[in-house]
């Protein structure tokens, strides 16, 4: 028969493997996104040195039917414009909430953490490894 005791204890054990399994997960990430903006860097480099020349990137709604003007000029890594990095080496993710005032005034993205594939996650064939997204760009 469990006690109170042992319920408690079990919840604190649970609790204490959620956070540790949390912060691996974190640690995780940060190794990768380190990974890969060493990887961007070399790509800007490259790119800023012999091209393909930077273009105007633009935003696009959530929805997909409208497009933002950005104050950025950079190299867009998937065929559908939904990500790129900028002539600073910072990567970002093409999305925001439709607006009127952003067709008016456009939109100014955040910057992202980048991943080592992007699109992970996502349905079969919409994943692409960084390494090859940014040599694709180069190879156009």
């Amino acid at each position: 028969m469990s006690t109170p005791d042992d319920a408690a204890r079990w919840r604190e054990e649970r609790r204490a493997s959620a956070a540790a399994h949390a912060d691996a997960l974190a640690r995780k990430q940060a190794a990768e996104s380190q990974q890969a903006r060493a990887l961007i860097a070399t790509f800007v480099e490259r790119a800023l040195a012999d091209g393909p020349a930077p273009v105007e990137l633009r935003a696009r709604s959530y929805d997909g039917r409208a497009r933002y003007r950005t104050p950025l000029r950079g190299w867009y890594l998937r065929r559908d414009e939904s990500v790129a990095v900028d002539t600073a080496g910072e990567f970002y993710v093409l999305s925001t909430p439709a607006s009127l005032a952003a067709r008016v005034r456009g939109v100014v993205p955040a910057p992202s953490d980048p991943p080592l594939v992007l699109g992970a996650g996502g349905k079969d064939g919409e994943s692409l490894d960084l390494t090859q997204a940014l040599a694709r760009v180069l190879d156009a």
